[in-house]
Order: C-alpha cells, then sequence, then structure tokens
C-alpha cells in the first residue's frame, strides 16, 4: 500500500516512531522545519520557563511575528511585545515587530515554507502552507513549547480525504467562493481532523492568492491539512520569493532547489489510501455569501441580493483575504465610487510588503479615494481586536475566514462572509450586493466515502512504567459531538481551588447528573465521534484522571482533546468499529432513554497485541508504539521534556488551565 502526501511528508521528518512506512493513525515524533509563535509567544515562553529549559534547542526552527493585537498601545501589552523580542535576540530566533504584517503571511513571503516541508504555528490558520506543497498543522502552545526546548512534538498521522478539482474557475467567482461553497457543499464533518489532498486539472485555474484562501479557510471547514500540489504557478511565487529574500541578503532556498521541486515535484503513491474523495466541479463555482454567524449555512449572492440586507461595516483584512490580488480586486471595484455614508469599510494589508506592493500599484490610493479606513497590517477585527468591531445590532461583511458569533465584536451583531469584490460592492450599495450581476450555480455533491481499513494487530514492545493491558468495566456515552463543557462544566474551569476529589465529583456534570455516582474508578468509557469537542479546557482530561479512569475509547477524537490528553499523560484510542457495534447491541431506543449505558460486563485492552476484547469479540486499534507510551508514563509532555533535558520533574509545573 502506497502512501498520501502527509504520510510521506511525516515519513521525512520523523524522529521517533514505527520503523515501516507511516499511515494514517500513527502515533509519531516529529522534527518540523519551523514553528511560528505571534502574540501567545508570551504564553510559550511561561511554559517554556516552567519545564525548566534554558536552551532552546534549534533556534532556526522559530520564528516569532507579533500580529494579533498590536493596535493595543497600553503599557501591559507594550511590555509582552518588549519581553517577547528581548527573549528572540537572547536566543538568536527571528522576529518580526508589530507593523511588519499577519504571521502566517509572514512565512509564506519570507521563505520559511518550501514545498514538503512540515512547518507549524501556535495558530488555527496554519493550514494555509499547505498552498506551497508543504505540510502546515497547528499545535498547541504546550506543543510549541517542546519544540523549543527539544526540536520535535508529537503528532497522529490523520486520515487523508483526496478532493479533485474538476473544470475552470468561472471569471465572476474567486478562491473565496469556492471555500464558501465546500464549506457549505460537506458540512456534515466530512473532513473533520482529516488532511485533504487537493489534485486535479482545475488546480492550473487558480492563483497562488486564490490557494492561499482556499487552504487557509479550510481550517473552518475542518481539516488539520490542506495540501496543494506545486505546479508552475507555485514555482513562479517561490521565484519572487526568493528574489526579493536575496534583495535582503538572506539566504533559505535557491535557484537549484525552484529547479528540483519543478522537474520533480512530490506527489502521492498512485495506491495510497484515502478515507474520502470528493470531485468538486470549479465551473460551476459562483458567487456565495456564507452565514450569518456560521461557515455552514451558504446563500447564493443571486439570492442574497434580492433579500438588500442592510450592512453598517464591511472588512478586508486578515491572513485569509488580504494580499495584493485580493486588495487589486476590491480597488477595480471602488475605482471611481465612494464607500456609502452608511458603512465603515476597515482595510489592513496582510503584511508590510504586500502594502508596499499595494501603493506602488497605485491600488491602495484607490481605496483610500473610495473612503476605506486604513488599519495597519495585522489580525486586529477578525479577532475581536482593536479598531472597527462590530456592535449591538450592526450588520457586517467581511472578506475574513470566521464569522462566529461573537468573534467580531457584539454578540448582538451579525456577521457575513464573501469575497473582496462581493465586500467592496456591498460597501458601496450600503447592502449586500454584487459586483455585476448575480448567478446562481452550485457544483453538484460529489463525495464517496471508502471503508477505512482496520488496523492489522501489531505487537508492540511495552516501555517499563506503561501497562501492558487495561481491564475494567465498560461505560458506554453513546452522544456524538460531546464538548468539553459537558465533560467539565465552566462553572468549575477558571476556579483555583479544584482540588482532584473535588473535581472528580463533578466530572460530566453538564452531560449526565448521575454520572459521577454511577461510576467509579477503573471503569473504561467508551464515546462516540468527536468526542471532546468544543474549548481547549484541559480540565475536560484532568478530571477524568481524577475521577480514576484509565482511558477513553472513541470513534474519534476532538484533535485538541487528543493533544490535550496525551500532553496531561491520558490514554484515549480511536476503534470506530467497536462503536458502531455497541451501537447496533443496545440499540437507539436505549440509547434515547438512558444517557451512560452500563452493561454491567468488562472489557480487555491488551496493548501489546494493539486489540480490545468485548462479549467475546476482538477489535484492533492502532498501536500505540514509544512515541505515546512516553508520554503516558511521564505523566505528560512537559514531565517528558524535563525528563530528556535531564531536569528535576519536580521542578516543572503542572498547569491544569486553559490553553
Amino acid at each position: 500500500m502506497g502512501q498520501t502526501i502527509v504520510e510521506k511528508i511525516a515519513q521525512t521528518h520523523l524522529a521517533e516512531g514505527p520503523r515501516r512506512p507511516l499511515r494514517a493513525g500513527d502515533f509519531v515524533s516529529i522534527r518540523p522545519d519551523h514553528v511560528m509563535t505571534h502574540d501567545n509567544t508570551s504564553a510559550v515562553m511561561s511554559k517554556f520557563k516552567a519545564i525548566g529549559a534554558q536552551k532552546i534547542h534549534a533556534p532556526a526552527q522559530l520564528v516569532f511575528a507579533l500580529d494579533h493585537d498590536i493596535q493595543n498601545q497600553e503599557e501591559a501589552n507594550q511590555k509582552k511585545y518588549r519581553a517577547i523580542e528581548a527573549f528572540a535576540k537572547e536566543h538568536g530566533i527571528d522576529f518580526y515587530p508589530a507593523g511588519t504584517g499577519i504571521g502566517h503571511q509572514i512565512m509564506v513571503e519570507r521563505g520559511y515554507v518550501l514545498p514538503g516541508s512540515f512547518v507549524v504555528a501556535s495558530d488555527s490558520h496554519s493550514n494555509m502552507y499547505g498552498a506551497l506543497g508543504a505540510v502546515g498543522t497547528p499545535i498547541v502552545r504546550t506543543d510549541a513549547a517542546a519544540i523549543w526546548a527539544t526540536g520535535v512534538f508529537w503528532w497522529q498521522i490523520p486520515r487523508s480525504v483526496q478532493v479533485v478539482l474538476k473544470g475552470r474557475l468561472p471569471e465572476d467567482a474567486t478562491g473565496k467562493d469556492v471555500i464558501i461553497t465546500l464549506c457549505g457543499l460537506y458540512n456534515h464533518d466530512e473532513v473533520l481532523n482529516a488532511a485533504i489532498e487537493f489534485s486535479g486539472p482545475g488546480i492550473s485555474s487558480l492563483s497562488m492568492d486564490a490557494r492561499f484562501t482556499v487552504s487557509n479557510m479550510s481550517t473552518e471547514w475542518g481539516p488539520l491539512v490542506a495540501w496543494f500540489p506545486v505546479d508552475t504557478a507555485a514555482i513562479d511565487y517561490l521565484y519572487g520569493v526568493l528574489q526579493r529574500l536575496k534583495r535582503l541578503g538572506i539566504n533559505r532556498f535557491g535557484e537549484a532547489d525552484l529547479d528540483a521541486w519543478a522537474q520533480n515535484p512530490l506527489q502521492p503513491d498512485a495506491d495510497a489510501a484515502y478515507s474520502a474523495r470528493i470531485e468538486f466541479d470549479l465551473s460551476q463555482v459562483s458567487p456565495h455569501v456564507s452565514g450569518p454567524d456560521t461557515v455552514q449555512v451558504m446563500d447564493s449572492l443571486a439570492e442574497m441580493q434580492q433579500k438588500k440586507i442592510a450592512i453598517q461595516k464591511a472588512y478586508l483584512v486578515s491572513c485569509v483575504n488580504s494580499r495584493v490580488e485580493d486588495l487589486a480586486a476590491a480597488a477595480r471595484v471602488l475605482t471611481g465610487k465612494r464607500v456609502a455614508p452608511t458603512v465603515k469599510f476597515y482595510v489592513g494589508a496582510a503584511s508590510s510588503w504586500v502594502q508596499e506592493e499595494a501603493e506602488r500599484k497605485n491600488i491602495w490610493q484607490t481605496l483610500l479615494d473610495a473612503g476605506v479606513i486604513p488599519l495597519p497590517p495585522s489580525c486586529g477585527p477578525c479577532i475581536g481586536l482593536g479598531t472597527g468591531l462590530l456592535e449591538k445590532g450592526e450588520v457586517g461583511i467581511s472578506a475574513t475566514n470566521r464569522n462566529f458569533k461573537g468573534r467580531m465584536g457584539s454578540r448582538d451583531a451579525h456577521c457575513y462572509l464573501a469575497s473582496p469584490e462581493v465586500v467592496a460592492a456591498s460597501a458601496i450599495a450600503g447592502y449586500i450586493h454584487a459586483t455585476n450581476g448575480a448567478f446562481t450555480r452550485v457544483p453538484p455533491r460529489e463525495y464517496r466515502e471508502f471503508k477505512a481499513a482496520v488496523p492489522a494487530a501489531e505487537k508492540v514492545g511495552i516501555l517499563a512504567g506503561f501497562p501492558e493491558c487495561v481491564h475494567g468495566r465498560l461505560v458506554f456515552i453513546p452522544q456524538d459531538n460531546l464538548n468539553t463543557d459537558a465533560i467539565y462544566g465552566k462553572d468549575y474551569t477558571y476556579r483555583d481551588d479544584m482540588t482532584p476529589k473535588m473535581m472528580a465529583e463533578v466530572v460530566m456534570q453538564n452531560y449526565d447528573l448521575q454520572f459521577a455516582s454511577r461510576c467509579n474508578a477503573g471503569d473504561v468509557i467508551v464515546g462516540g465521534f468527536n468526542f471532546g469537542t468544543g474549548s481547549s479546557r484541559e480540565q475536560a482530561v484532568t478530571c477524568l484522571k481524577a475521577k480514576g479512569i484509565p482511558l477513553v475509547i472513541a470513534a474519534s477524537f476532538s484533535q485538541t482533546y487528543l493533544r490535550n490528553a496525551y500532553n496531561n499523560g491520558f490514554l484515549c484510542i480511536e476503534v470506530p468499529e467497536l462503536i458502531a457495534r455497541l451501537r447496533q447491541q443496545f440499540g437507539t431506543e436505549i440509547q434515547a432513554k438512558e444517557k451512560t449505558i452500563i452493561p454491567g460486563d468488562e472489557i480487555d485492552v491488551d496493548f501489546t497485541s494493539s486489540t480490545i476484547q468485548w462479549r467475546g469479540e476482538r477489535f484492533n486499534f492502532p498501536a500505540l508504539g514509544s512515541v505515546p507510551q512516553s508520554l503516558i508514563i511521564a505523566g505528560g509532555i512537559e514531565n517528558l521534556v524535563a525528563k530528556r533535558l535531564g531536569l528535576n520533574e519536580d521542578c516543572v509545573r503542572r498547569d491544569a488551565g486553559n490553553i
């Protein structure tokens, strides 16, 4: 069986893992080429110091870019910024001060992201790096601190979904319309926590800026990776990066590298195994609008225009749609026109380089002449910071990547997402409006799911301190998408006085009030799909540890929950076949009556053979090799890092708060 792209790139960056070709489900230790942190660098510094680390393992891996709250001139924020800059200078780390641009844009335009590279960031929109043929994926701050200290982080290789792009994108549609349509058309978790591989002849009709938009906003669609193959457009883009870096005297790659990428582009194997395939006809894409307040609902611009939804604010900012092509598209719409007097239109470039190029081409002046309100190259209102937030009762239309309720201001406001052209046209009209007429085209839904290959039973060497098996009473929680608030309620999340005993008494309280009294230490929880979705609170893991639960088995996990679990030394394994069997056994009627099903029998989990035994049936799960075992034995990533650095584990501060 061949390998997918994500499996291939992970293989070339493998620091520790199975001694065989990697496949989906494998737990591995990865040595990424780069790790980017932004304003949250301060929080990562705290975690790094709490571990007891004194030295950055590989300074060349790290990139700091201040971009989120740069409009905030309060002394507390400026002090934080100065501390980050001083830390970067002390350790020889590449540092980009406030005003340079948004971190993700800096990563691609400054040559940190290259074909076949593995690049991570403590920010969810790291998927954007896939537009240049890299694996780009988000990590949490604890992972970033681990990379700083050791150069590596642990990762579970995701399943891959192939998205075949057919046809050519029409002139009236944009890359933003492509990703809006994908989010709206495939909105039932078809690609949740997957790696997307884009392929097909339609790719050639997408500019690089369009690919950055699609990869970036794929985060809202659900995948962890959104990869595009390297073609002429990507090579041309990288050639431009190379020339700019040469002028600065920076050497990250050369023309020989460009030739190698052009002549031998990285591709998946012909017999690679995918969990699903989507065929998407670009020729049928038309301008669409997401929302309000969700990317899972879309309407054609033709339909929206008829509703004449008045807007008070418009936005062309953020890492998804503020590059030169986007600014130029808005400028074409605004040429010779003015923003409506009832609308405030905020525009910020993705980086200072982007703004300089827009100024050179007279794009920026065209925007200013039309009455836009310029913002510095940063995140700003996209994440509810700085000037121009939505106020109570207002409606906004934005070329950003998220329109979640309350994200860009008041929870009593509404936000729609659209392309830069539509945002500009709407700012002129005063209501959601098309540029030059509007069409209603939607690609047909072409989705094919493949039967997942059941992991082969695999013999595993067990490290000292890791259990060979777990034997306990089965406790079935059939609900899918069980969120972290249900596992550990918000009323306790920010309380510092919660002891392990107190945490155990309120576990699952928001899901089943009887759970804590019915469930015992040693019970094995079996859950549904996307277990632990929602906020990133670590207590949703540590409360189960406090209750004495040895592990959770689920059909699938929220990736944030899974990372928090292993980072806190808590076992989680995915066995969808077992959950399917339990549902078949107990039926939907019993599941509807009982939130927690405790049939009374026990379950055996054998880690030496990667198998589960229940009622005489056997189920396999992905082998847990040395990487996850080491995390469990150490009690979590911070202790493991301290141990590998030869530090006293007592110096490690175990922080069970929010990431």
